[in-house]
């Protein structure tokens, strides 16, 4: 006697899981990418923006340090010490008088504009950095320029 059996379709079914990963995991894995560059680049960002205010924490310390250029360049490039492409540029520094800070007087000349007035210092502090992406993408470019600018008060 023959035996009938019953199929309830499972077989009919079987790769479908197998079919729907192989159709999702690209998808899947070009968000998880795109996550880890974000995150990439935002790390690198942060990092070249520290580097600018640590350098000019160290200049604004006090009118010696002010004046010590190759000194804030080096802090701020010690602090971004991961990111080996990172420049860092310390301009002179500038004067203003209180009250109108806003407008820049020569500090040779500063206590002489600045007769009413408290004439005050600030020191300046540029970091660039150049960010590449893990792999090249499209209408993104190869490498993307990263700046950082610190201004501080230097203390009396």
């Amino acid at each position: 006697m023959a035996r009938l059996v019953r199929t309830t379709g499972i077989r009919n079914e079987r790769g479908q899981s197998l079919v729907e990963l192989a159709l999702v995991a690209p998808i899947f894995f070009a968000l998880l990418l795109g996550a880890v560059e974000m995150g990439r680049f935002a790390y690198e960002y942060i990092e070249v923006y520290n580097a600018a205010r640590a350098g000019v924490a160290y200049g604004a310390q006090s009118p010696v340090t002010a004046i010590d250029l190759s000194g804030m360049e080096l802090a701020a490039k010690n602090d971004a010490e991961n990111l080996s492409n990172l420049t860092a540029n310390a301009p002179p520094p500038f004067c203003s008088c209180s009250g109108a800070e806003s407008t820049h007087v020569d500090c040779a000349s500063a206590q002489t504009i600045c007769a009413g007035s408290h004439a005050l210092s600030y020191v300046q502090v540029n970091t660039t950095a150049a960010f590449s992406p893990l792999i090249p993408y499209p209408l993104i470019p190869s490498s993307i320029n990263l700046n950082g600018t610190a201004i501080m008060r230097v203390q009396d």
